[in-house]
């Protein structure tokens, strides 16, 4: 089975984008961030060169990626960067270039990007989908692949690899789903918790990390980035006055050589000792058994008790039940995407997984299992029940995969677009004027 990778998670996302949405003012905002560098799934060439249909057939036959012609590879002091090229005559040329060299003849996606400032330059977007192409893609009896930003020639392990792969038609992209998750429940089969929230990637794996298994070290930089992260301020907003202290991340419960399992806790007092709980769990392949394919894990789980936790404040005071507020849970989440595109912690889980941090995907699913109909957790302000629109406990959230994560306004509107999603599938009408208004308060902007 071929090593499949979710291309939007890499560190843009022009990939997934559809060609409509691919904007020259995209492409200069991708170009002009300083984090943004060649990888193993990026280039940028000012112009064809002959090197450049080697640079295809090495993206093909490993990851996949995108070459952006009509950029200057090197930034320079007063150098403009984005400069375009003659779109049809450079499709020409590297269409060309793919005909004579590929066995199997081949070509990638093309996608001219105007500048639509009556020059008629463009820059040329070019998709290599490794899911596609017609692997091992040759070229004069070799096959390229990519190693490190550069391109290489794949010994004869890597060919048999690529050679043996299976179709990859109906195989879910990896970093795109996500297993769901189940409630805890007591000794009598009743639920422990009022709701749990569920996101996560799948990542390819390195030659080191297939095998070796995890380092103490690596596993308390994870926790360090988590704790540096915007998730543990999400956690205590959505929090509320619930609990004053936290434990922060740190390994708890199901550890072993290649599952790292790290949790943060909040503290409160008995009966409901966390009201809040987040588990972070890293998850190698085993080594023996595991096929050339085999991808490790990474799950963020949101543990919440908030609701068991007030109603011990009102033992004997048969009033009001806690609602959540939808802010507060817009809150967590923003927090939990923002932390999952945090450059330190993509950081530590590429060195864990022996990965370029571009294969880091972003996560692309979002599950929600409550112990209830979710109108009945809901602080439901102007928002009005729909009669007879059924019950709904949860459900799983798609994510745009157009949106970069790392960019505040598509951060904000994936989380809208969920919320908005949790109150139609709840049966609930207003939750779009209700999301509207809160981003519109001063005190909400983050």
């Amino acid at each position: 089975m071929r090593l499949l990778v979710k291309y939007e998670g890499m560190n843009n996302s022009l990939f997934a984008a559809s060609a409509a949405d691919l904007t020259i003012e995209r492409i200069r905002a991708l170009a002009a961030r300083p984090d943004q560098v060649e990888s193993l799934t990026l280039e940028f060439k000012r112009e064809y060169s002959k090197s450049m249909v080697k640079t295809i057939a090495a993206m093909a036959n490993t990851y996949g990626g995108m070459i952006l012609v009509g950029i200057n590879d090197k930034v320079e002091p007063g150098v403009e960067r984005v400069v375009g090229v003659d779109a049809q005559e450079e499709i020409d040329k590297i269409a060309s270039g793919c005909r004579e060299k590929f066995d199997p003849p081949w070509e990638p996606t093309f996608i001219p990007v105007p500048f639509n400032d009556g020059t008629g330059r463009s820059v040329v977007v070019i998709r290599i989908d490794a899911n596609v192409a017609p692997r091992p893609l040759l070229i004069d009896l070799q096959a390229p692949i990519r190693l490190s930003g550069q391109n290489s020639i794949a010994d004869r392990d890597r060919l048999l690899k690529l050679a043996r792969e299976e179709p990859s038609a109906g195989v879910l992209p990896t970093g795109q789903h996500v297993m769901s998750p189940n409630l805890d429940r007591d000794r009598e089969g009743n639920p422990t918790a009022d709701f749990i929230l569920r996101t996560g990637i799948n990542l390819p794996m390195g030659e080191a990390g297939a095998w070796r298994p995890l380092s103490e070290k690596a596993v308390a930089a994870l926790a360090q980035a988590l704790n540096e992260s915007a998730f543990p301020a999400a956690l205590r907003i959505f929090g509320q006055a619930s609990f004053t202290s936290a434990t922060g991340f740190r390994q708890h419960g199901h550890n072993r050589s290649r599952t790292a399992r790290l949790a943060y806790q909040a503290i409160s007092r008995p009966p409901v000792e966390h009201p809040v709980e987040a588990v972070v769990t890293v998850a190698l392949p085993e080594v023996y058994g595991a096929s050339t394919a085999a991808t490790a894990t990474v799950t963020i789980d949101v543990i919440s008790r908030i609701r068991r936790f007030a109603d011990t404040l009102n033992v004997g005071q048969p009033g009001d039940k806690y609602h959540y507020p939808v802010p507060n849970l817009m809150e967590l989440l923003d927090g939990i995407l923002k932390t999952t595109v945090d450059p330190k912690v993509v950081a530590e889980i590429a060195r864990i997984t022996d990965i370029d941090p571009t294969l880091v995907a972003q996560p692309r699913e979002l599950h929600l299992v409550a112990d209830r109909q979710v109108k009945e957790l809901l602080r439901t302000e102007i928002l009005q029940e729909i009669p007879d629109a059924g019950a709904s406990a949860g459900g799983v959230f798609r994510a745009n995969p157009a949106l970069d994560l790392r960019d505040t306004a598509d951060r904000e509107e994936q989380v809208d677009d969920w919320i908005r999603q949790l109150g139609l599938d709840a049966g609930l009408t207003g939750m779009e004027a209700l999301v509207e208004s809160y981003r519109s308060a001063p005190r909400f902007r983050m």
